[in-house]
């Protein structure tokens, strides 16, 4: 099975949750984990799953705004470490090149303070959205992991929650691609 997740991370988080289901994901097929800024329109041709996440960022994906003002937050607070291309191209900006999918498996995920999401919002309802209407099919409801503060870190736990949601998203996928 092939497999690729696309990710978009200001401070590391959504990254961290990325990398734990890339982990999982690796024992059921060949993983492939891209940052937003640097994924191509055609990243998800070939692929089986697609597994795509970004942090929730004014009730929903960042916007070019919203990445810069971040940005510029790291700049002025040296306590605050921003990935390398946070304030580049986001996960909107990928989803407007991409190609229509051929049906292929999808699931949604973001990182977001731990309030109910009528308060915060949620990135992964947007980037369920998205996926469906470029014909993707999700196999898991979207799912959020929280973090402490807007910067993070993740909260006590949360790494662990991943693992298990990336556990639950591979055994949906070989069901589905073997019925």
């Amino acid at each position: 099975m092939k497999i690729v997740i696309i990710y978009e991370s200001m401070y590391g988080n959504t990254k961290e949750v990325a990398e734990a289901v890339a982990t999982v994901m690796s024992t059921a097929g060949d993983v492939r984990v891209v940052p937003a800024h640097e994924a191509s329109a055609t990243e998800t041709t070939g692929a089986d799953l697609v597994i795509v996440g970004g942090p929730t960022h004014a009730h929903g994906m960042s916007r070019s705004s919203s990445r810069k003002a971040a940005d510029t937050e790291a700049e002025q607070n040296p306590e605050l470490n921003i990935e390398e291309g946070a304030a580049g191209p986001g996960l909107r900006d990928w989803f407007a090149k991409v190609a229509k999918s051929s049906g292929q498996q999808a699931a949604a995920f973001d990182t977001r303070i731990d309030k109910p999401a009528l308060l915060t919002g949620s990135a992964a309802r947007g980037i369920a959205k998205r996926l469906r209407k470029l014909d993707f099919a999700l196999i898991a409801a979207p799912e959020s992991f929280f973090v402490d503060h807007s910067e993070g870190p993740l909260r006590e736990g949360e790494a662990t929650r991943a693992v298990q949601w990336a556990e639950h998203l591979a055994t949906e996928a070989q069901a589905v691609a073997s019925p």
